[in-house]
């Protein structure tokens, strides 16, 4: 394989209840990203478009896993690459992680598929902590491995692919406001009570629990974040309003995709999906600031070669 051209998906991280350990992907709105084999050494980023991010392979987080890839496999090749963003960074849905899961894929692909799926979500990682400053994986694990993900261990790695409910959708509302990751972490309390973390815990587990009964109460029941979003909610224009709008129209529970602001709402089956994306919508079209939205199911495949 000397070319090819693959879609990454954007994330949602978090689910509410499972922050930094849980993530899914979605359908509708990703990355498109092109990779040739040229007979020159070293990675070059000839084109990016939909953002107006950096060509510098070592700042780039898509150019930098790129080269560590090629630099560990011993390549005797290089790799220029295409970058087309197809939703704006800072979006809190995973933009930095669907260019470095991308990336691993892409690389691994003219490398000859040598890595498993563990190890691109490490190489990912790495992109990850390019752009962000922080090696996190449940984006790009989520992106690498499809549908829903836990993030069991850093330490060592391991990640559990969850089922994925067949009627479950989600709506997303993007808000046109900045909540930088670096100020998201910043507002975090740096201790908790022991009865929020046995709540919080209850709630991982009753997800998943969910997920794999396909049982949508239990899910709604567990769709609960006490420890996060009551100070991350703070940086996202009315968000209690997208919340209650969302839950009103049917929708199984709502939260902060990420660190924000985009609102990700889960539901159950495509009628209460788009009674909940019009709830939404009329609940923030008078607010004055701009946003986009989409419906979508969960990605079950991941990223996808497109050619």
């Amino acid at each position: 394989m000397n070319y090819l051209k693959i879609f990454a998906p954007a994330t949602v991280a978090n689910v509410s209840c499972g922050f930094d350990s849980m993530g899914f992907a979605v359908d509708q709105v990703g990355d498109e990203m092109s990779f040739t084999k040229t007979t020159k050494k070293g990675v070059k980023i000839t084109a990016i478009t939909g953002a107006n991010l950096t060509f510098d392979v070592d700042k780039n987080a898509a150019g930098a896993v790129v080269k560590k890839m090629l630099l560990e496999a011993k390549a005797d090749f290089g790799i220029e690459l295409t970058i087309h963003k197809g939703y704006s960074p800072g979006s809190g849905l995973g933009s930095s992680a669907a260019s470095s899961a991308g990336a691993a894929f892409g690389a691994n692909q003219l490398l000859g598929n040598i890595y498993s799926d563990l190890e691109l979500t490490k190489f990912a990682m790495f992109g990850e902590q390019v752009a962000c400053g922080t090696p996190i994986a449940d984006n790009v694990s989520a992106a690498i491995y499809g549908g829903f993900v836990l993030v069991r261990s850093y330490s060592p790695l391991e990640i559990i692919k969850l089922p994925v409910p067949s009627e479950l959708r989600v709506v997303a509302i993007h808000p046109q406001v900045e909540v930088k990751t670096k100020d998201a972490r910043e507002v975090l309390p740096t201790e908790i009570a022991l009865k929020d973390a046995v709540t919080q815990w209850a709630n991982v587990g009753g997800l998943i629990s969910g997920l794999y009964s396909d049982n949508y109460s239990l899910i709604s029941n567990s769709l609960v974040d006490i420890i996060v979003e009551p100070y991350r909610k703070k940086l996202i224009p009315f968000f209690d309003d997208v919340k209650n709008a969302a839950t009103k129209a049917g929708a199984l529970g709502a939260g902060i995709s990420g660190s924000g602001p985009t609102i990700f709402a889960l539901c159950k089956g495509d009628d209460i999906a788009k009674s909940v994306y019009k709830n939404i919508e009329n609940s923030y079209k008078n607010t004055g600031i701009d946003f986009e939205m989409f419906i979508s199911k969960v990605n079950h495949e991941g990223i996808k070669i497109l050619e």
